[in-house]
């Protein structure tokens, strides 16, 4: 069973003028990105959600130009280049078919992220154009000449990974199961709606031909009394310690941020990781990364209750830092341990990409999730349902 994925992200890359952003508008059809003879026209990334057909939605991202100059333009050029730990496939635009030390240096930074990509001659209707050079598409951004060349050979060369993923819950339920899903509604619940990871744990029990039961925590045990036991419990990770009292035993109980964890995280690594809460010592740094930007409060789980948590259990003295969106990250090297939010927000690449650094310096790193199953002494139970999974 395979579902959609988050959005894959396409980077447009290359020097100032080459036509970047009129291309992105060429591939639109609107007036997305700035266009003017002006070198430099672009600054910070600018995003464009289309539909291609053969992939289905992406994001188009248009960056600066990688040969940008002065204080500024270095600037807005590391703009661009920390776009490439974002993107599942580039665009390398050239004029002339041009590729001098900008477009190598782009080239070995798309081999290091591992990004597939493709490389676009713009421009090609202008006079005294150089010989094409092989695995180049000649296009024009300003007549649309090519464009619908490039668009099939991106969809060609984009892995379907990017944009198919296996089900978050296939190999674990089919035809018929039920699987219960309890969702608190709390001062940290969106009015009128559920999260998005409550909703694709929805949909995916439904495209497993499985049957969904919503509940809310103080209803759970009722459920089961009047109820045939369930194939699997899903269950909001701050209500772990309270559902697992109330979900007898040989019932398979894990949570959505565990799920997530299994189908786009560093799984291994977060098993790995999670343990190293028993060993963090006064005065270390915890580092919590969220995956999305939103308001905060108190009881916020990454901000409020989970480091709430962490210093009751170890009885530490711990400092703890929080970083947003994808934005980087100085001095990794100082933290004792990071913990990734589920990540429901950003594609898998993203994720991954985002804990590579750590993992690299051997910086242990959990989720949100499993590191409250840990708290609760039920990780062991939390992760059972995916030791025998197929995926």
């Amino acid at each position: 069973m395979k579902g959609r994925e988050n959005k894959p992200h396409i980077g447009i890359f290359g020097r100032r003028n080459n036509g970047k952003s009129s291309l992105i508008n060429a591939i639109t059809g609107q007036e997305t990105a700035i266009v003017d003879a002006t070198a430099g026209t672009t600054t910070d990334p600018v995003r464009k959600s289309i539909e291609i057909f053969g992939i289905g939605p992406v994001v188009l991202i248009d960056t600066a130009g990688i040969d940008d100059v002065g204080q500024m333009g270095q600037k807005r050029i590391q703009k661009t280049l920390e776009t490439l730990k974002t993107i599942d496939f580039a665009i390398l635009v050239t004029v002339d078919h041009q590729l001098g030390t900008p477009e190598k240096t782009l080239l070995e930074r798309f081999a290091e992220y591992e990004i597939p990509y493709l490389i676009v001659n713009n421009k090609c209707d202008v006079p005294g154009s150089a010989t094409p050079v092989e695995g180049m598409v000649d296009v024009s951004a300003k007549t649309g000449a090519g464009i619908s060349r490039m668009l099939d050979l991106i969809v060609q060369k984009m892995p379907a990974s990017a944009y198919i993923s296996h089900s978050l819950l296939g190999g674990i339920v089919g035809n018929g199961d039920t699987v219960v899903l309890v969702t608190p509604i709390d001062n940290e619940a969106p009015e009128g709606r559920l999260i998005l990871p409550q909703v694709q744990l929805i949909r995916d029990v439904l495209d497993n031909d499985a049957v969904a039961i919503v509940l809310k925590e103080d209803k759970v045990a009722d459920w089961l009394q009047r109820n045939p036991a369930p194939k699997l419990v899903v269950t909001d990770s701050q209500m772990f310690k309270r559902v697992a009292q109330d979900v007898p035993e040989p019932i398979p109980l894990t949570g959505f941020s565990v799920v997530l964890a299994h189908h786009k995280g560093a799984f291994e690594q977060y098993l790995e990781g999670t343990p190293h809460l028993n060993q963090l010592q006064d005065g270390d740094k915890v580092l919590m990364l969220e995956s999305c930007t939103h308001l905060t409060s108190c009881e916020d789980i990454g901000r409020g209750k989970l480091p709430r948590w962490i210093r009751e259990h170890t009885g530490k003295e711990l400092h703890f830092d929080f970083v947003s969106g994808l934005d980087a990250i100085p001095d990794i090297g100082q933290y004792a341990l990071i913990i990734q939010c589920g990540g429901c927000m950003v594609t898998r690449r993203q994720l991954l990409n985002r804990l590579k650094p750590a993992i690299d310096r051997g910086i242990p790193v959990t989720n949100y999730g499993m590191a409250i199953a840990y708290l609760n002494g039920i990780l062991e139970r939390a992760v059972k349902p995916f030791q025998n999974s197929e995926l």
